[in-house]
């Protein structure tokens, strides 16, 4: 019997209980749980990307977890009040900070062990994330992350907005994947209004979903050899997505695809794309072949970051990091993208080389893509009335499957809930670097390109 795939555990508040979630890929399950005293049983004992799902459980709602594995914070920092803030009688706009709490790493101790320790400020601009590392020399024993400086609030602030209201908060939750998440937003605007979802407005839609894994994946392709020393690769791969960006503008608006997504396939020149496609796909080409023929940087590449078939299934990797390592798994795979030229891309090592290739790989299908997805213009009518209900949408953004939930009441959002993909990736990063020198951490991270923001909401 094939063991389910944990995709999401979240908790939601009714009027006489809690209730949590548990998304899988064949089944959805729902436990209650008494709002005085409630008691969650956990299941990270066999899914063990359940623990940061749990230990954010017990952030947001006060549940308690039992059975648990890994007790400590996720959400609340050293100096984070003691408050459940996704609980409906919580209504401050500001809080106080707590006294320090000491949070425990994960350390390897032993003779000759030391700690190392990583962040949470960095010298790229990127969002804050914490790395100890327990080192035996240049070789990495073990690494223990903590992200989650910057909790926003965005569930509950989306809480009581109606979809259009959500609507700018929502494409703004992880930049790289704004298109996504609009994507997976209107999926479930269309289910609540029972709207018919347009072929054409379909291909429209998920062609701008291609440019963005492809622009995203151009700039991995760039920062990837960077941090293995070879810069000039990072100032060709930056030229290339820069000039992508700036078509994307010109095309729907904004450079990040801000609003893109909506109602109307807008106009456009057919030809300016196609031949904006056709030189990139030449220039690609052009640096696939110039980065195959440098052999120092595959000695860099190849065996650095493996994550193989049998950990990537157990943590239940999602996007490149998981097709790397051998396992099919991408919400694209379906009968309306195979019949514009889907083709599942696919590596088996699992190591920095494999991540690497299967971006170009990926690269060279989403063009293919957007050439079949260019179709006439066309608009339909924008829904006015929603039906209450638990709404659920997936959605392959360039890191992963995305996953969104929303819960209408009255036509509000009552609960709002989003699992990026990066919030899983990031509890199999560690496995990556057991074999590993602290100086190819950078390299191995950037492989996965995981989003900070988006798993800090």
């Amino acid at each position: 019997m094939k063991e389910q795939r944990l995709i999401a555990r979240f908790a939601l508040q009714n009027s006489d209980c809690f209730e949590v979630i548990t998304v899988f890929d064949d089944e959805v399950l729902r436990e209650k749980l008494d709002l005085e005293n409630p008691i969650l049983k956990s299941i990270s004992s066999k899914y063990t990307t359940a623990t940061w799902f749990e230990r954010k459980i017990r952030d947001d709602f006060g549940i308690k977890i039992k059975g648990g594995y890994d007790n400590r914070p996720l959400v609340h920092h050293e100096r984070f009040p003691d408050i459940s803030p996704m609980r409906k009688d919580f209504k401050s706009l500001h809080v106080e900070y707590d006294k320090f709490t000491p949070y425990k790493y994960e350390t390897v101790g032993g003779e000759g062990v030391f700690e190392v320790a990583v962040g949470p400020v960095h010298a790229g601009i990127i969002e804050p994330g914490h790395f100890q590392f327990s080192q035996e020399g240049e070789r990495i024993l073990h690494l223990d992350i903590r992200h989650f400086y910057t909790y926003r609030g965005i569930e509950k602030s989306l809480e009581g907005k109606n979809l259009f209201e959500a609507k700018e908060i929502i494409e703004r939750i992880s930049g790289n994947e704004s298109i996504a998440y609009q994507v997976a937003w209107f999926d479930i605007l269309a289910q609540s209004s029972e709207i018919k979802y347009d072929e054409k407005l379909k291909k429209y839609h998920y062609l701008l979903l291609e440019f963005e894994r492809i622009i995203h994946h151009l700039t991995d392709i760039g920062f990837i050899p960077n941090d293995a020393g070879f810069g000039a690769a990072l100032s060709f791969a930056s030229q290339l997505s820069e000039d992508a960006r700036v078509f994307l503008k010109d095309f729907c608006g904004h450079r990040f695809g801000f609003g893109s997504v909506g109602f109307e396939a807008k106009e456009y020149d057919r030809e300016k794309l196609l031949e904006f496609l056709k030189t990139l796909e030449e220039k690609v080409r052009w640096f696939e072949d110039w980065i195959t023929d440098i052999p120092s940087l595959w000695d860099r590449f190849d065996t650095t970051g493996t994550l193989n078939k049998q950990k990537a299934r157990k943590y239940g990797v999602l996007g490149v990091v998981a097709r790397s390592s051998g396992k099919n798994v991408d919400r694209r795979d379906n009968d309306f993208y195979k019949k514009h030229g889907f083709v599942i891309q696919n590596e088996e090592i699992g190591d920095v080389a494999a991540r690497f290739k299967l971006r170009i790989k990926e690269i060279y299908n989403s063009i293919t893509l957007i050439r079949n997805f260019i179709d006439d213009v066309m608009q339909i009518e924008k829904p006015t009335k929603f039906k209450d209900g638990q709404y659920m949408s997936f959605c392959e953004s360039s890191i992963g499957e995305l996953f969104m939930f929303i819960e209408l009441k009255e036509g509000k959002i009552e609960r709002f809930y989003s699992r990026d993909p990066s919030f899983i990736n990031w509890q199999a990063l560690y496995l990556m670097m057991e074999k590993d020198i602290i100086a190819d951490f950078p390299l191995i991270n950037k492989s996965c390109d995981l989003s900070y923001a988006g798993s800090d909401l």
